[in-house]
C-alpha cells in the first residue's frame, strides 16, 4: 500500500474517532503515530512519538499561549467586563435592540484583552443576559446576541487561532494580529446591523429602550479606559516592536494583575483560580499541538500536501472557484471541531494549496478564521450555543439557535467583504511594514 493511500484511510479515521468522541489531541496523536509506523515502520515512529511533546511542550514560542490566556482570566476578575458592557448600554441602550448591539461591542472590546471564543461568550452571558431579560428582551435575540458576540474572540487580537496559526505557518502573529482588527470590526458591525434588522420586523423581541443624558454617555467611557490602555500597550508594543509576542503576553499578564490589584479585587483565592484556568486552558491547548504535530509528521512524509497542492495546480479551473470549495470544507468542519484543532489539522493541508494558488498567507489565515467562526454558532455543534445555554438556563437549543441564525447572515457578508476586498486584512499589516 503506497504512503497517499494510508494518509487518505489515516484521514478517514480521524473523522470516524471524531464523530465517535474521541478527544482531539489524542484523536491526531493516535492516528499520526499509527500512520507513521505504517509508512516508516515502528522504530522510526516510536522515535517521533519520544520526541515531538517533549519538543512542542518546551517550545519557547508556545509561552505566549499561557500568558495571554492568563490575561484573559485576570481581565475577567478585575470586572472589566461588567465595566465594559456598561459603557455599551449607556452609549447604544436608547437604541432599538440597544442592549443586544451594547453585547456585541462588549464582546468585541473585552476579545481585545482574552483572545478566547469561549471566554468571552460565558463571560457576557452572565453579565448581558440578566440586564436583557429585565428590560424584556426575547431569549432568542438575547442569546444569540451573546453566542454570535463571542465568536470575535477568535478575530479580534490578542486571538489564540491566530497564535496557533502563526505558530504553525511561520507567519508573523503580530501581522496576524494586526490583520484581524479591521474584520474583526467590520465582523461587529454586521452583527449590530443583523439585530437592528432583526428588531426592526419583530419589535417585540426588544421592547425595551434605556434613556441616557449626554453627561451619563460621557462619564461611562471612563469604564473602557482600562482596556484601552492594555490593548494600546500589549499590542501597540508589539505592532511598535517594543516587544516580542511572548514579552507583550508576559507584560499583559503582569498588567492585568497590576489592575486586578488596584481595583481591589485581589485575594489568592482568586488568583489561584485564575492559575488553575489557565491550566486547563493551556493543557488542552497543548495536547491539541501534539497530536496535531505527531499527525501532521504522518502527512508529511506520506506527501499528501505536496500531492494536493500539485493536483490542485493542475486542475484548469479559476482559483476562486478552489477557495470557494476550502472555505465550504471549514464551514462544514466547523460544525464538527474544534476551531483550534482545525487550525493544527487544516493548515498543513490547505496553506501550500493557498501559496501554490498565490494566495497572501496573512489574508487566507483571517479569513479561515473568520470561516471557522461560522462553525461556533452553526448546529449541530456550535460551541458558542452550548457554552451560552450553559448560562442561560432553560432555554432551548433550538431557540438559541434561531436567534444566531440573523448573526450567520451578518458573518457570511463580512466573509464576503473579506474576500472580495482583501485589502481589508492587508491594510494595516502593510501600513506598519509587518509584512506576511
Amino acid at each position: 500500500m503506497d504512503a497517499l493511500t494510508i494518509a487518505v484511510i489515516g484521514i478517514v479515521a480521524l473523522l470516524i474517532l471524531l464523530i465517535m468522541g474521541m478527544n482531539i489531541g489524542v484523536c491526531m496523536m493516535a492516528v499520526g503515530f499509527v500512520g507513521y509506523w505504517a509508512i516508516r515502520g515502528f522504530g522510526p515512529a516510536l522515535v517521533l512519538f519520544q520526541k515531538i511533546p517533549f519538543t512542542q511542550a518546551s517550545n519557547y514560542n508556545f509561552v505566549v499561549i499561557p500568558l495571554f490566556v492568563l490575561m484573559g482570566q485576570l481581565c475577567y476578575y478585575s470586572g472589566m467586563s461588567k465595566d465594559l458592557y456598561n459603557m455599551f448600554e449607556k452609549l447604544l441602550g436608547n437604541l432599538k435592540g440597544g442592549l443586544a448591539m451594547a453585547t456585541v461591542g462588549a464582546c468585541a472590546c473585552f476579545s481585545a484583552i482574552c483572545g478566547s471564543t469561549a471566554a468571552t461568550a460565558a463571560t457576557m452571558g452572565v453579565v448581558a443576559l440578566p440586564e436583557m431579560r429585565e428590560h424584556g428582551y426575547e431569549d432568542g435575540l438575547s442569546c444569540g446576541s451573546i453566542a454570535a458576540g463571542g465568536t470575535l474572540g477568535i478575530l479580534i487580537p490578542p486571538s489564540t487561532g491566530f497564535i496557533i496559526f502563526g505558530i504553525v505557518s511561520g507567519a508573523s502573529i503580530g501581522a496576524l494580529f494586526a490583520a484581524g482588527i479591521i474584520p474583526g470590526i467590520i465582523l461587529a458591525i454586521c452583527y449590530i446591523i443583523s439585530i437592528a434588522v432583526v428588531v426592526k420586523l419583530h419589535p417585540e423581541k426588544a421592547p425595551g429602550r434605556m434613556k441616557y443624558t449626554l453627561k451619563e454617555k460621557l462619564a461611562s467611557l471612563k469604564g473602557g479606559i482600562a482596556m484601552v490602555v492594555l490593548f494600546v500597550l500589549v499590542i501597540g508594543g508589539m505592532f511598535a516592536n517594543f516587544f516580542t509576542a511572548n514579552q507583550a503576553a508576559a507584560f499583559g499578564a503582569l498588567a492585568a494583575l497590576i489592575y486586578l490589584i488596584m481595583r481591589k479585587r485581589f485575594t489568592w483565592k482568586i488568583f489561584l483560580s485564575c492559575l488553575q484556568d489557565t491550566l486547563k486552558t493551556s493543557g488542552m491547548i497543548f495536547l491539541i499541538l501534539i497530536g496535531a504535530y505527531v499527525f501532521g509528521a504522518f502527512l508529511t512524509i506520506a506527501q499528501l500536501p505536496t500531492a494536493l497542492a500539485t493536483f490542485v495546480t493542475s486542475l484548469n479551473v479559476n482559483r476562486y472557484i478552489i477557495l470557494f470549495v476550502i472555505i465550504m470544507i471549514y464551514a462544514v468542519m466547523g460544525c464538527f471541531m474544534d476551531s483550534l484543532a482545525m487550525v493544527m489539522l487544516t493548515v498543513p493541508i490547505f496553506l501550500p494549496i493557498m501559496n501554490t494558488l498565490g494566495f497572501d498567507t496573512i489574508w487566507y489565515g483571517v479569513l479561515m478564521i473568520m470561516v471557522m467562526e461560522m462553525g461556533l454558532i452553526t448546529p449541530p455543534v456550535g460551541m458558542n450555543v452550548y457554552i451560552v445555554a450553559g448560562v442561560a438556563k432553560g432555554v432551548p437549543l433550538q431557540k438559541i439557535f434561531a436567534g444566531v441564525a440573523p448573526m450567520v447572515i451578518g458573518m457570511l457578508v463580512a466573509i464576503l467583504i473579506v474576500c472580495a476586498f482583501p485589502d481589508v486584512a492587508l491594510f494595516l499589516p502593510n501600513l506598519m511594514g509587518l509584512g506576511g
